[in-house]
């Protein structure tokens, strides 16, 4: 049985591929999500095997949420499009398949079966083609504020979750990794449990037994571990 996740902005589109998929009963759907931040929560939280992942979506296109997924947590993806040769050229390169719509339940035959032969996991090079991180989904109370990266100050790990402080004052929560920041931004890692926007240090403090904070220009802080104090004076042109 393999979990699968609807992922399109269009409620007729995901009626007609759960509609689809009713006669293939290996293919559980546990989810519909209406947009991408939806679906990232879902994801990280309870991982499908399978996401059809529609591109065209509004704020955050289906490309750019595949970015945001942690690659440890990273399902099989079928691309749903309405895009020209040259795309589907791309995704073909990067072994993502793909179905066009309206889905022609021929083509999508052929597509499940591709997915229950294949259990490898899914080349990823196609992430390294697009640009990186501009703006991070974060969550309020009924609100979701789409921050950009260039407000960040720093990024935090804890036992709740990931949050994320921005030069403003505020602190969003994120469903975003750790892992995804460090891979998709130029944040930098200066603990086991913080990233950090170098353009956001104000200074940095030094202690003993070769620990350090950092002071923002805000005047916030965070600890600077022994093994990154080095490589954080190096990125930041600091000699010794």
């Amino acid at each position: 049985m393999l979990k699968t996740l609807l992922v399109d902005d269009e409620p007729l589109a995901r009626d007609e591929l759960r509609q689809l998929l009713a006669g293939h009963s290996d293919f559980d759907i546990v989810g519909e999500c209406g947009n991408a931040i939806e679906a990232i929560a879902f994801i990280h939280r309870q991982p499908p095997d399978v996401v059809f992942l529609d591109i065209r979506m509004p704020r955050i296109s289906g490309l750019e949420m595949l970015a945001m997924l942690d690659p440890d947590k990273m399902p099989r993806v079928v691309f749903v499009t309405a895009f020209d040769d040259f795309a589907i050229q791309a995704f073909e390169e990067h072994a993502f398949d793909y179905l066009l719509k309206p889905v022609d339940p021929q083509r999508l035959a052929k597509t499940l079966a591709r997915l229950r032969r294949e259990t490898a996991p899914q080349p990823l090079d196609i992430l390294r083609c697009l640009p990186p991180l501009e703006v991070v989904p974060c969550h309020g109370v009924n609100r979701i504020v789409l921050l950009p990266l260039a407000e960040v100050e720093y990024v935090s790990s804890r036992v709740s979750g990931v949050f994320v402080q921005a030069g403003d004052g505020r602190e969003h929560f994120t469903e975003l990794t750790l892992r995804t920041f460090e891979e998709r931004s130029a944040l930098f890692r200066c603990h086991r449990q913080h990233l950090v926007n170098l353009r956001a240090i104000h200074e940095i403090r030094l202690g003993e037994n070769g620990v350090a904070d950092i002071v923002t220009h805000a005047g916030r802080s965070l600890p600077v571990s022994r093994r990154f104090l080095k490589p954080l004076k190096e990125a930041l042109g600091i000699p010794g």
